[in-house]
């Protein structure tokens, strides 16, 4: 590496949410319908052990709960 190219990258290694292009987009992650509201939510990196499992979109719709028409 160059002198500039090393700068450059230790300043963009610096910064901690640093999107060089390798995230995809929102709309190709996979998405579900909420039990409880009925909106779609996507696919998230914290649910990715247990995506099968997972049925509400926010701590308030699982505290809500399933709606009956959505069970």
């Amino acid at each position: 590496m160059d002198v500039v190219s090393s700068i450059w990258f230790e300043e963009v290694m610096a910064r901690k949410h640093v999107n060089l292009g390798t995230a995809p987009a929102k709309s190709d992650l996979p998405q579900k319908l909420c039990a409880a509201c009925g909106l779609p939510f996507a696919w998230r990196k914290k649910w990715a052990r247990d995506w099968d499992q997972v049925r509400f979109c926010s701590d308030r719709c699982r505290a809500k709960g399933a709606s009956e028409e959505r069970r």
